[in-house]
């Protein structure tokens, strides 16, 4: 279980997240910079909708380099020698077999900023995702949705899934 504010991830998703800061810190923020400036030059900074946009679009930019600054800070990068196959763990790739509609599906655990639902990435800290976590094959896990329905899955199969 991550410990404080760890937020686990690959060393891929790390990557992913350095180099979109980096593009925040250096180009959006010359892009919006510049954005301002030519806005600046129409005058009358009242009814100047290119100069609101362009302040608004910085600060958000200025929040999305803090988030990220913060997730790196707490990042936990999942090392593929410590996960273990024989229970589920973020970095597990999971074929279970969903219950109630009989068949199998296969999920890839990962940290909550490198969810990717249509390639079946789900984050250990979604209802199926905790559930997952700790389970040994053949083992069942009960997922609480938040509209309180329960799914059933039993693990058929762990592997290394990054």
């Amino acid at each position: 279980m991550p410990q404080n504010n760890e937020v686990m991830m690959t060393y891929e998703g790390l990557k992913k997240l350095e180099e979109e800061l980096e593009y925040l810190k250096t180009e959006k923020r010359k892009e919006i910079s510049e954005r301002i400036k030519v806005a600046l030059g129409y005058g009358d900074l009242s009814e100047n909708s290119e100069y609101d946009e362009a302040k608004t679009e910085q600060a958000q930019v200025e929040m999305k380099i803090v988030e990220l600054e913060n997730t790196l800070r707490n990042a936990k990068v999942i090392d593929e020698d410590e996960v273990d196959n024989k229970i589920v763990q973020v970095g597990n790739k999971v074929k279970v077999h969903d219950m109630e509609y009989d068949e199998d599906v296969e999920y890839t655990i990962v940290g909550p900023t490198e969810v990717n639902l249509a390639e079946n990435k789900i984050s250990n800290e979604s209802p199926i995702g905790k559930a997952l976590l700790g389970k040994k094959k053949n083992e069942i896990a009960d997922a609480v949705l938040d509209n309180g329905e329960v799914l059933k899955f039993k693990v058929v199969k762990i592997s290394f899934g990054l």
